[in-house]
């Protein structure tokens, strides 16, 4: 069992108090339990707030929107694109280059809260080792099922979409479906740490892929406090992308993380007792730190 001295997050836990050091997962929670429920509102008991799926809904009859890898899939097909569809991606796509593509898979996948639960368990019994696959492994599955789009004639994902095989089980008590998703958190606690997540789901291959211009990002503002806990590295599901902005001031590289493959979770943020993390832009990542008299002006 971990000891609550490696305990990540144990210190600032003390120092900031709960609420501070779950802030941004239990915010992250509330929002992914929240859209499930808002889905599943109509056919539970009869309230239409939201029609359809996490693919392809309609909110109050007025807003469209549409998962734009579902829509990619769909043309590759060689489906006839509705406005309406194609209206609703252009609407998903403007808000994740804003807030950053794989904020979906943090923010809105209710996968993510398999395999957090997963990497959850797989902390405290202190398991170790595994099969290790290369994190390019997303991006090959991605173009794979493109090109079956296209060689089929169907959105070949669609169809074993964990994603969108949750919610139909959850409506209709699809046994197949918790095999799937007891196959996944299996997978991620036994074989491979963030396997499914990390390395592995093409979804988010491809959110990561439209959030590369996205101008919310997370950034190492107070880098100059860390005292290398490793606590962010211990939490963090994509461990690459923290490095070159916490340790990059000496080669005058930013403390924004620019990576497209970071999720925006948070979680960096709540587990930092130093308070080194905070939410920030992408324009904001000068090396340079203002100076007042002889003391740095820090955010």
């Amino acid at each position: 069992m971990m000891s609550v001295s490696t305990y990540p997050g144990r210190t600032a836990l003390l120092e900031k108090g709960w609420f501070s050091a779950y802030k941004w997962l239990l915010l992250r929670r509330i929002t992914q339990i929240g859209i499930l429920a808002i889905f599943l509102l109509g056919p539970w008991v009869g309230i239409w707030i939201v029609k359809g799926n996490l693919a392809s809904s309609l909110t109050l009859d007025v807003l469209p929107l549409t998962d734009p890898y579902l829509l990619l899939q769909s043309f590759l097909a060689g489906h006839v694109l509705e406005s309406t569809a194609v209206i609703g991606a252009i609407i998903v796509i403007a808000f994740y280059l804003l807030v950053g593509g794989r904020a979906y898979c943090s923010w809105v996948c209710p996968i993510n809260i398999v395999t957090d639960t997963a990497g959850f368990l797989r902390d405290r019994l202190h398991l170790k080792g595994g099969t290790h696959f290369s994190r390019q492994v997303r991006y090959w599955i991605l173009g794979m099922s493109l090109v079956l789009s296209v060689v089929t004639g169907t959105m070949a994902w669609e169809l074993i979409n964990p994603v969108s095989l949750v919610q139909r089980g959850i409506i209709f008590g699809m046994a197949s479906t918790w095999f799937i998703v007891a196959a996944i958190f299996m997978f991620d606690l036994f074989i491979s740490r963030q396997g499914w997540c990390g390395h592995l789901c093409p979804v988010g291959a491809f959110y990561s892929i439209l959030g590369i211009p996205s101008s919310v990002r997370v950034s190492a503002v107070n880098r100059s406090n860390c005292d290398d806990c490793m606590d962010c590295f211990m939490v963090c599901p994509e461990k690459q992308v923290i490095r070159p902005a916490l340790k990059g001031e000496a080669d005058n590289i930013g403390p924004v993380i620019m990576s497209p493959n970071c999720t925006n979770c948070g979680r960096c943020i709540d587990v930092c007792a130093k308070e080194v993390f905070k939410f920030s832009l992408r324009f904001k990542n000068s090396n340079h730190v203002p100076m007042v008299g002889n003391k740095e002006v820090r955010s």
